[in-house]
């Protein structure tokens, strides 16, 4: 390839890096960890040859017995989640999990595991139930894997309304219930014990739980609120979290737990030339993402993530009272680092990267911000600056 061509290629490349690092302070409007800790990481990357190999993940990562592709992390990705299970309360010879492509993935398979768990247990196809307020993408997996969908109404929180829920129950069949821990917008938690005092009103109802956790399931478990999350006090039978939200992922990637119990009721298919079952979703998976995963745990200890959860809550509570002196309408649900407000100018809108809503029983138009690692008190402060100046 000539030089001019390179050259041109770098330059372009130049300007794309260049434009996402000088917006990064002020991506403010969705859940992303900008305080990176794998610098050193990609030091050791280029010099250790991984960045010239091919590697692939295809296989379970807790299979031991059987011999999968050899290029693969398998050991850091089990190590990962053994170190994320115990957050939840998950027993030590009780777990079973993976690394997954990102919080979608995670639901993905807690429907989908969920779903054969359940025709393993009742010989029936379940209904799914999750709030209007939770992650749409509970909604357009229900539709992949063509299951009945009940879309439970939410309160002007984004809480799922216990009533609702009851009126909406089949008892007959099976159900899947999607718990929201930190709905997309508003930051609401779906009220698990009393809508779990709900479900006890079916006593031949039979349950399975799954925990759509992908921001609040960073944090909460260093928080006051960790029984919240603790399968022990709250019963659930998988959990989908983000890796790229609290723990600070370069790139999109979450984590999916669940018990052996459900692992070992799915359908098996065996792989004859990867040598093993398989009860996931995905064949070939990324076998550089347990790495980094692996990378950011190691080099972060419970004391920091305590310390940054705390930070996280303080300023999300700052910023709304700031909002309240200026008389602009803003909310904080219990538990949340999203504040929301009523939306501001376009201008502000794509300066802060703001995400956008609607509730009509809130006056409107909405936008928030998620207060991560990143999101200091002096960076809300120029937001409120320019909010009054709008």
């Amino acid at each position: 390839m000539e030089n001019n061509n390179i050259n041109q290629i770098e330059a372009r490349l130049d300007k794309f890096a260049g434009d996402i690092v000088v917006s990064r302070p002020n991506s403010i409007g969705y859940p992303v960890n900008q305080k990176s800790k794998l610098l050193d990481f990609y030091k050791w990357f280029i010099g250790s040859g991984l960045n010239l190999t091919m590697t692939n993940n295809a296989g379970d990562p807790f299979d031991l017995e059987n011999k999968h592709v050899s290029t693969n992390s398998h050991e850091f990705e089990r190590e990962v989640i053994e170190r994320m299970s115990s957050l939840y309360g998950f027993d030590k010879d009780d777990y079973w999990g993976l690394i997954t492509f990102s919080g979608t993935d995670g639901n993905n398979h807690g429907i989908y595991f969920g779903t054969n768990y359940l025709v393993k247990k009742t010989g029936k196809r379940p209904v799914v139930y999750v709030s209007d307020s939770a992650h749409y993408s509970s909604r357009r997996l229900a539709d992949l894997q063509n299951l009945e969908l009940k879309l439970i109404p939410s309160d002007v929180h984004g809480c799922m309304i216990p009533e609702e829920l009851e009126k909406a129950i089949e008892e007959d069949k099976p159900a899947i219930i999607v718990y929201a821990i930190g709905t997309t917008f508003k930051g609401g938690v779906d009220d698990m014990p009393t809508l779990n005092a709900v479900l006890a009103k079916f006593p031949k109802l039979v349950v399975y739980r799954h925990l759509d956790a992908a921001l609040f399931g960073g944090y909460l478990p260093y928080s006051e609120y960790s029984d919240l999350l603790n399968r022990k006090v709250n019963p659930f039978d998988s959990i989908a979290i983000s890796g790229h939200k609290f723990f600070g992922m370069d790139e999109p990637a979450g984590f999916f737990l669940t018990t052996r119990d459900v692992r070992d009721n799915q359908n098996i298919y065996n792989v004859p030339y990867l040598n093993c079952d398989m009860p996931m979703i995905s064949c070939s998976r990324s076998a550089m993402t347990p790495i980094k995963l692996w990378w950011i745990l190691q080099h972060t200890s419970k004391e920091e993530y305590i310390k940054q959860t705390k930070s996280m809550l303080e300023n999300a509570k700052w910023f709304k009272e700031e909002l309240d002196k200026i008389g602009w309408p803003a909310w904080l649900e219990p538990m949340s680092n999203t504040v929301y407000f009523a939306r501001p100018s376009q201008e502000l809108i794509n300066k802060y990267d703001l995400a956008p809503d609607y509730d009509e029983r809130l006056g409107g138009e909405l936008a928030h911000i998620v207060i991560m690692q990143h999101v200091s008190q002096k960076r809300l402060q120029i937001f409120i600056d320019d909010l009054k100046n709008s």
